[in-house]
């Protein structure tokens, strides 16, 4: 094949790659960054907006390196240094570790974006101005050359975005699509540095030169002494580590899912998977108090399912249905925390709010536990028209239970309050539990939230009898200084944030 033909394809597959390469690493930027700084609209828009500015600074830099001169020589370096760049992405747990420290989630989100991803993605951007360059061969036809390049690399952009939202993130995940991309940058410059270069042993010499990040492992995960890492899952929705450690309170061995190297997100005890590892989830077992002879219920977010499996055992009459959006998690549960199929036990896999906006079926109690982290909440549950449906699908005399990450009072509570105003637009009474009596009720804490469907007190609240109950009832009247949530207007990042400033 002729040199210039074989080089004008080259250069279109090379714009075709790096316009894929550019959306496939956002995808995983999203869930490098989500175990340690959440998926919040913040994160995202802290992302977006740095991303989009690397690439403009790159088609700039590109564009301007290009009109000095433009060779195939200059391309295959600026591809292999976006290799280099994209390899060394890998290395982002110690980084993370300490941004997350930071109190500011919009500059812990925009410093983490800077540090990791901005610099591959402005040598990137360089990639399609000086292919640009390379490929006019006249003005003439100019324009034309300008609009097929930019399209090829649009249309790797569309390409990119569904093989890796799809396909890449779930069958391989983070760590390992980094080094994919890496190499197949490589690949890239390698054949540039083919067609322009007589000598090859020069080329693969600076080749491996630039491969040399890829042959040295990342660190992995930064596990604190005595953990032991049982498994590392990407699924479609996130990142979990599973990990054996000692239970500091009991000093029993206890096995933890996690998304955080700080934050756990469920738990059980290894010699006792049915107990109840976490405090606020006992709150949840009030409900014999709040609704007594209860038959069914309806619990949207599962995590390990360590609620469900206790709930089965101790109220065998009972029946749950649980709506986890996770497939994997449900896997995960199966696999490592000792969930068994129960024909008692209904599991629907998909968005708790989509769920609740098509059911028709009626529950005696609702628990609701659908939350990453602090800065991870699913707002499209937590507002009006959410907390409706929850109303609807209970029965008259029913029950919902909350679990929250909030203060009471003062900047913390302010997620609290807001939706403390938005359940109490809905249900007639409302009781807040602190799951721990030792915090202040302005530092943040597990908040158990008990909406009935009834008015009247329940009997146990006027007979008092039981004061482990009670000891841990907030009494104060709750402040309504901040307005109910609603699907067009529930800031819920920025409410969390107030915590921190």
């Amino acid at each position: 094949m002729n040199k210039n033909i074989t080089a004008e394809i080259m250069l279109r597959v090379v714009v075709f790659v790096c316009g894929a390469v550019v959306m496939i690493l956002e995808l995983a930027a999203s869930r490098i960054i989500a175990p340690y700084l959440g998926t919040s609209i913040v994160v995202w828009t802290g992302l977006i907006g740095i991303i989009l500015g690397s690439l403009s600074l790159g088609y700039w830099w590109g564009g301007k390196i290009a009109d000095k001169n433009a060779n195939y020589k200059r391309l295959g370096i600026i591809l292999a240094i976006s290799a280099v760049l994209t390899a060394l992405i890998s290395y982002f747990k110690p980084v993370l570790s300490l941004i997350q420290n930071i109190d500011s989630l919009e500059f812990g989100a925009i410093l983490s974006t800077l540090i990791l991803f901005a610099p591959a993605t402005v040598v990137l951007g360089m990639v399609t101005p000086y292919a640009v360059r390379l490929a006019i061969r006249s003005i003439d036809d100019s324009g034309k050359t300008v609009g097929n390049l930019y399209a090829i690399s649009t249309l790797g952009s569309i390409i990119g975005t569904f093989l890796g939202g799809f396909f890449l993130i779930s069958i391989f995940g983070n760590a390992r699509i980094i080094s994919i991309l890496s190499i197949t940058l490589a690949l890239c410059s390698l054949f540039i540095f083919l067609i322009e270069n007589t000598n090859h042993k020069r080329t693969y010499l600076l080749f491996l030169i630039f491969l040399a990040p890829l042959l040295f492992p990342a660190p992995g995960l930064l596990l604190h002494s005595g953990d032991i890492l049982v498994t590392d899952v990407d699924t479609r929705y996130n990142r979990m580590w599973v990990i054996d450690r000692i239970d500091k309170e009991t000093k029993r061995p206890a096995r933890y899912i996690t998304n955080t190297t700080e934050v756990t997100q469920s738990g059980m005890f290894i010699d006792n998977p049915t107990e109840l590892l976490f405090k606020y989830a006992k709150f949840f077992d009030y409900a014999e108090y709040f609704r007594p002879n209860f038959n069914s219920s309806l619990m949207i977010g599962a995590g390990a399912y360590s609620y469900p499996k206790h709930y089965l055992d101790k109220f065998s009459d009972a029946t749950m249905d649980v709506v986890e959006i996770d497939p994997i998690m449900t896997d995960i549960a199966r696999r490592y925390f000792a969930l068994k199929d129960s024909p008692k036990l209904n599991i629907f896999h998909e968005d708790g709010r989509t769920f609740l906006n098509k059911n028709t079926k009626k529950y005696d109690l609702v628990f609701m536990d659908a939350f990453l982290s602090y800065w991870a909440i699913p707002y499209q549950l937590t507002t009006e028209e959410a907390v409706q449906r929850i109303y609807s699908g209970l029965n008259d005399d029913g029950v919902a239970f909350v679990n929250m990450i909030s203060g009471i009072e003062g900047p913390a509570g302010s997620f609290f309050r807001a939706e403390y105003a938005t359940y109490a637009k809905i249900f007639p009474q409302l009781y807040v539990f602190k799951v721990n009596q030792s915090v202040a009720p302005d530092k943040i804490q597990n908040l158990v939230l008990v909406a009935t469907k009834y008015k009247n007190k329940p009997a146990f609240l006027k007979t008092k009898d039981s004061n482990d109950i009670l000891s841990n009832l907030w009494i104060k009247k709750i402040v309504t200084d901040i307005s109910p949530l609603n699907d067009d207007f529930a800031p819920v990042e920025y409410l969390n944030s107030r915590a921190f400033f």
